[in-house]
């Protein structure tokens, strides 16, 4: 039996939405599929509300080299082992998924942020395939009008002792992925082999670094067959990234984009879209499957969506 598990990176100001992201794991996934939790320490209590036979709630400081101590009054840490720059949040949550993607004993780890939320069935069979995980790659997607991502790719390469190489590069990154926990393991122990120091503080240095373009750097540049032959372009999730809060004519039409493939959407948190039209979207992504389901409509073909709720 295939072992699958979603990860999801919280806090307190995102609660209620990690709150619809567990409820829709636990509603859309069979029994066996797990959900980890991993919040900061103030934030436990909290959490714990919804901890269960299959939620784990996990403190960060778990996944975090004790080197690694915080900065009063500001969102960054400092490692004692190279107090400059300072660790901060955005590094450190990426230095955390990767630190809970190497403890994972699971076969798949589905890394799942809060403002994530299924509203289809999934199960490792999506994810898994003849034993390889499935792998997120848009061909030739990066070019220098994606100067940070050029960077990142960059960085990528420098930490995994890989040549240079000019663009354009594949696209890693997208708002649900499926990592190898044996592969990211790979990627950690390689490059520590390359800085000769420790992955932790390696990565934690960088002032720019994707995790995704890591994970995906390695998989295409280092292993190559068998761990890419499961790639696909297709994200599985419909993302809204915009800044601007969604109403009800965006809405809709956020909803009609939704592709038959799609298990789950994406909200970004930053949109500051109100939470009942949050729950609107979803209730209406939710009856749209369950009215395509059978009547064999596609579940983006839904006219009936209120903001309201």
């Amino acid at each position: 039996m295939t072992r699958l598990a979603v990860t999801t990176i919280s806090f307190a100001p995102d609660f209620e939405l990690c709150v619809a992201l567990n409820r829709s794991v636990l509603a859309n996934s069979p029994a066996t599929v797990q959900h980890h939790i991993i919040v900061p320490r103030s934030d436990l209590k909290l959490f714990g509300r919804l901890a269960g036979s299959r939620t784990h709630i996990r403190c960060e400081d778990d996944f975090l080299p004790r080197t690694f101590v915080p900065v009063p009054l500001v969102n960054i840490k400092i490692n004692l082992r190279r107090p400059f720059p300072p660790v901060r949040g955005w590094i450190q949550q990426q230095v955390i998924k990767l630190a809970a993607a190497a403890a994972s004993e699971d076969d798949a780890m589905l890394i799942a942020d809060s403002d994530v939320e299924f509203f289809r069935p999934f199960s490792s069979e999506i994810f898994v395939q003849d034993g390889t995980v499935r792998f997120f790659r848009g061909p030739n997607q990066i070019d220098k009008q994606l100067p940070r991502h050029v960077i990142w790719h960059r960085i990528a390469r420098e930490l995994l002792g890989l040549p240079a190489a000019d663009p354009p590069y594949a696209d890693y990154i997208s708002s649900l992925l499926a990592w190898d926990p044996m592969i990211v393991r790979r990627i950690l122990a390689r490059v520590e082999a390359t800085t000769g120091r420790a992955w932790a503080t390696a990565i934690a240095s960088q002032l720019h670094f994707s995790e995704f373009v890591l994970y995906g750097v390695f998989v295409d540049g280092v292993i190559g067959a068998p761990a890419n032959s499961f790639a696909s372009d297709d994200p599985l999730c419909r993302s809204y990234w915009e800044h601007a809060p969604l109403n009800p004519e965006s809405a809709a039409h956020f909803i009609r984009q939704v592709r038959p493939t799609d298990v789950a959407a994406l909200i970004q948190s930053k949109s500051r879209t109100p939470l009942e039209v949050r729950q609107a979207i979803f209730a209406a992504l939710r009856d749209a499957h369950d009215t395509g389901r059978r009547s064999h409509r596609p579940a983006g073909d839904h006219q009936g969506f209120d903001p309201a709720g």
